[in-house]
């Protein structure tokens, strides 16, 4: 049983880590942005709460966001574990996943500096059409601007304006980071420092797991 979530900054590579990991341990990746959008399209009750609430440009609460996960975690192909993406953002959010019993073997936290990070997003491109990530000198695509999954040409996306990076770093800083010190206390937290480079850091966060 391998239960995770990844902490850190936007652009640290929780993404690309929880797919590397996902497929090494054959868990699955949890992302509360597809269980929304799957419990939209399937009518169900939550799915029908979360649809009111989109469609009238409000956030989707944790009243509706914590079951959803929790109904998630409990289907078969979670039996063996899985990685949680997108929750908990908040001391809020965490209190609330161990009141409904959701737990974690490890929370690995991936530190990297804030320059790091505006330098890195910046040069972030993905592929509309099917999420891929690249970068324009850490992983640059084959084809200068084209996916090397599907061939559709790749953008930047508005997060990934300086602005938007800025904003967002603040957010995390003031929001999120301070559920390393929650997990700390909880003796789950695993900080990993940033390499650089993705097998590199993979390499300390499968030797944390013991895999």
């Amino acid at each position: 049983m391998m239960k995770l979530i990844f902490l850190g900054p936007p652009g640290a590579g929780k993404g690309t880590q929880a797919a590397i990991i996902s497929k090494a341990l054959s868990i699955p990746t949890i992302s509360t942005g597809d269980m929304l959008r799957a419990a939209v399209k399937a009518g169900t009750e939550l799915g029908k709460q979360a649809k009111s609430l989109i469609d009238a440009g409000k956030l989707v609460p944790d009243a509706v966001i914590i079951p959803m996960v929790a109904q998630r975690v409990a289907q078969d192909d979670c039996q063996n574990g899985y990685i949680l993406d997108g929750v908990p953002r908040t001391i809020a959010q965490a209190e609330e996943l161990e009141k409904a019993g959701i737990t974690f073997d490890h929370v690995i936290s991936i530190e990297t500096d804030d320059a790091v990070i505006r330098d890195r997003l910046t040069g972030r491109r993905v592929c509309p059409g099917c999420g891929a990530t690249f970068h324009v000198t850490g992983n640059p695509p084959r084809t200068e601007g084209v996916c090397d999954v599907c061939g559709e040409k790749l953008i930047q996306r508005k997060d990934d304006a300086a602005d938007t990076i800025a904003h967002r770093l603040e957010i995390y800083h003031s929001e999120t980071e301070p559920l390393k010190e929650f997990y700390a206390e909880r003796g789950l937290l695993r900080a990993v420092k940033d390499t650089g480079g993705i097998d590199s850091t993979n390499a300390i966060i499968m030797d944390i797991l013991g895999k």
